[in-house]
């Protein structure tokens, strides 16, 4: 039987106003993670709960009702790896962001995959240092503005999930805040493995992704609609898409819109002007025709045509596989540690 949300709340939560921005993620990540708990049976005095500095670390501090420690700016992981060999019966999770995890802390982030120490880690990515102003992270798409590149950045980003696949993580998957299911699911199947679980978590953050995204509406408008952005950005593994293509306008997808009308009212074709991650404000087209797409890159407001997973982010888990772990081998070969 389905649990109602006062359940969890009573349960898990600590009784205080919450520090989040209205329409922020981290609440929904949090909802997941402690239904996760739920889900497994395991008892939060054997929960342990490690943050650094930044929005993401008050998913746990203080919100959990539980054991949490909250920690200098991007050392998360190296607090958690010394709780975790002193004590690996705890099952300890790490709470991270973009910028503190990747950033700040991104060398704690691959050996602590190298090492494939026990601890589940989740990643929040809203693209930027949110909590201290919105700054270019490492995370943060190429073009994008923020405080600190206002004429938009000049970097690549990393893609964070196969950088700790590669760095020697046993469990990697990557959701949204808009991927709930998935997410609770993912985040399960974490606590269970033995080993570096690492879970990337695209999170909406209606404060700063207004100038990052370059979205105007009123603040209350922002998170569904960042959100709607999120699920047309991206596409779940082994599962991608296709019955659909997109028109990039030179200018406004209004106009490429009204130009491509007559072609779109004759053949009834389904059209919606949607937010793309990486493609920007375009105009989406139901059509597998590639008569019709040769009849619509050749109208003047359109600047190209795209593909159904073009400049998408993939979704899933992307690994899952066992390999000595790290508290088991060092016991090993150090049979006097305690703990």
């Amino acid at each position: 039987m389905m649990k109602p949300g006062s359940y969890y709340r009573e349960k898990y939560i600590r009784n205080q106003p919450s520090a989040f921005c209205v329409g922020c993620g981290d609440g929904t990540i949090l909802n997941c993670f402690v239904r996760a708990l739920e889900d497994l049976a395991i008892p939060q005095d054997q929960v342990l709960c490690v943050s650094g500095i930044g929005c993401s670390a008050w998913i746990p501090s203080p919100n959990f009702n539980g054991d949490t420690l909250h920690t200098t700016h991007g050392r998360a992981l190296a607090f958690a790896t010394g709780a975790k060999i002193y004590n690996s019966d705890l099952t300890t999770v790490v709470f991270t962001g973009d910028g503190d995890g990747a950033g700040i802390g991104g060398n704690h982030l691959i050996h602590a995959a190298r090492r494939n120490i026990d601890i589940t880690t989740i990643l929040v990515n809203n693209m930027s240092y949110a909590m201290t102003g919105g700054q270019i992270a490492p995370t943060t798409g190429y073009g994008k503005r923020t405080a600190t590149s206002p004429y938009g950045n000049p970097e690549a980003s990393f893609d964070i999930a196969r950088l700790v696949a590669a760095a020697g993580a046993t469990y990697v998957a990557r959701w949204t805040t808009n991927h709930v299911l998935e997410l609770t699911r993912s985040i399960r199947e974490a606590l269970q493995h033995r080993g570096f679980a690492f879970i990337e978590v695209m999170c909406q953050c209606p404060t700063h992704q207004r100038r990052l995204l370059g979205f105007r509406d009123p603040v209350h408008r922002l998170p569904a609609r960042i959100l709607e952005m999120f699920s047309e950005s991206t596409y779940t593994r082994g599962r991608e898409p296709d019955g659909y293509g997109y028109l990039v306008p030179v200018s406004s997808p209004e106009e490429a819109l009204g130009e491509a009308k007559d072609v779109l009212e004759r053949l009834t074709l389904g059209t919606a002007i949607v937010d793309h991650l990486a493609l920007g404000r375009v105009v989406r087209v139901e059509s597998q025709d590639q008569g019709v797409w040769d009849e619509l890159t050749r109208l003047s407001s359109v600047d190209r045509v795209a593909g159904p997973i073009e400049g998408k982010v993939e979704l899933g888990v992307f690994l899952k596989e066992d390999r000595p772990e790290f508290t088991q081998t060092l016991r090993g070969l150090h049979g006097g540690m305690g703990g």
